[in-house]
């Protein structure tokens, strides 16, 4: 019975003890984050990257771009319009290639950070890009949805580096408003005012 016993306070103590380590080495990376601030300039790399950002469009039903709850911002889901108004639209594996899917992407990218700009007024402000929900317009025999969304996750990790990169959906649906290719709504975290 002591043996048992004396075996499983060891067990516990072990366990408590990676607990422990686990954690450490979850600060150990957000510290590592946070240390690379010197060289954290999304602003900078828009330039770098010849991006320029547009004003928003407007909700066009009963929302809002955007809701800052504490230190997250959950932006609203954007499509590909293009500087001249209109969308890049059709399904993907009939009307688009992956390619043409993967520049939408790309360019709802672009369409969401001219929302977190708009919100934040400095891109500098965002800690992390957190959660991506990508949705692809597409035939139902259609698979390469990610292959589609990584347009978007590409540039938010060429903006914001190693802080660009987020947890992921990439779905496909049999239809999306105004027949757009694709509709992407993400959460952002920022840092605290």
């Amino acid at each position: 019975m002591r043996k048992t016993f004396l075996g499983l306070c060891l067990l516990i103590l072990m366990s408590c003890n990676f607990n422990q380590e686990k954690e450490h080495d979850i600060d150990k990376e957000e510290h590592s984050i946070e240390r690379a601030e010197d060289s954290y300039d999304p602003e900078a790399k828009l330039q770098e990257l010849g991006l320029e950002l547009s004003t928003p469009s407007a909700p066009v039903a009963n929302y809002v771009n955007a809701v800052r709850t504490g230190n997250l911002i959950f932006l609203a889901g954007k499509g590909p319009r293009k500087a001249d108004g209109e969308n890049i639209t059709g399904k993907l594996g009939s009307d688009l290639s992956l390619e043409q899917g993967y520049e939408a992407a790309r360019l709802t990218g672009v369409n969401q950070l001219s929302v977190l700009k708009a919100e934040l007024g400095n891109l500098n402000k965002v800690k992390r890009i957190v959660k991506v929900k990508g949705m692809v317009n597409a035939i139902p025999e259609f698979k390469d949805h990610p292959k589609v969304i990584n347009g978007y996750s590409d540039l938010m990790v060429a903006v914001f580096g190693d802080r660009g990169k987020h947890a992921r959906a990439a779905i496909g649906m049999g239809s999306l408003p105004s027949n757009i290719a694709v509709e992407i709504d993400m959460v952002v975290e920022v840092f605290e005012d």
